[in-house]
This record gives C-alpha cells, sequence and structure tokens, in this order.
C-alpha cells in the first residue's frame, strides 16, 4: 500500500475522531496528516513525512484552532438568538390580557400572552413590555 494512501486513511480517521470530540485538536492533526501524505507523494523518505506531519499539525494548532475556536465555540453572552430578541420591546393590548389569557400586536405580529403576576390586567390599547417569551406565550408587565 502506498505511504500517501496510509496518510490519507489516517486523516480520514482523524477527521472521524473530531467529529466525536469536537474539541478541534483531532482535526488539526488530521490537516498534519494531509500535510504528510503531500510529502510522500514528493519522496519516500519516512522522516521528511514525519516532518510535513509535525510542522503542519503544530501550525495548525497554533494558528488555526484559537481562531477557528473563538468563532465556532465562544460566544458573547449577551447574544440573543430567536425569540428572546423581543424581550424588552413593547407591545399594545389587541385583546385584554391578563393572567389566563389575551393578546398583544408587536409590529404586525400577534402573540398569545400573559400578565407577569397574578391580578394584573391590561385593557385593550395599553402598551405593555414583553418580559419572557415561553413557547408561544408572552408574557408582559407595564412599561
Amino acid at each position: 500500500m502506498p505511504a500517501w494512501l496510509l496518510w490519507l486513511i489516517a486523516a480520514g480517521v482523524l477527521a472521524g475522531g473530531e467529529v466525536a470530540s469536537l474539541d478541534l485538536v483531532l482535526l488539526m492533526f488530521a490537516g498534519g496528516a494531509l500535510g504528510g501524505m503531500g510529502a510522500a507523494l514528493l519522496t519516500d523518505s519516512v522522516p521528511l513525512q514525519l516532518l510535513a506531519f509535525v510542522v503542519v499539525s503544530v501550525g495548525l494548532l497554533v494558528v488555526v484552532r484559537p481562531v477557528a475556536k473563538r468563532h465556532l465555540v465562544d460566544r458573547t453572552p449577551e447574544q440573543l438568538d430567536g425569540v428572546q430578541t423581543l424581550v424588552g420591546r413593547t407591545a399594545v393590548v389587541s385583546q385584554r390580557v391578563d393572567a389566563t389569557a389575551g393578546r398583544v400586536r408587536l409590529g404586525q405580529d400577534e402573540w398569545s400572552a400573559r400578565t407577569q403576576l397574578d391580578g394584573e390586567a391590561y385593557e385593550v390599547d395599553d402598551e405593555v413590555r414583553i418580559v419572557q417569551i415561553e413557547g408561544p406565550i408572552a408574557y408582559v408587565s407595564h412599561t
């Protein structure tokens, strides 16, 4: 079996292992194995192939992994997704809102709504603030 094929198989196995670990280390070693494969295509020298593997792997670990990890893993704690971006916005009551039922209009959207506290109620055209979203229900409070 040619050496370049062994390096290619090693790269595939390492990349497959990355799927299980999700730490971006095995993926960098897979890149190093591709470097070893490139060297194997150019020369039959095993020490040069190993040197290419080590140099490419270390380079990827030092340069690429921190950038990739920052972009893929680390997130800004204040970053909001989906409906959570609606929390804090104001809405207008379109159907009386109390602890059990109601509707509010937020821009062009209509949401089922409930009051945040028992005993609160808001009448049609009152302005309220969305304090929480749980599924299809917006919990509201006074502005």
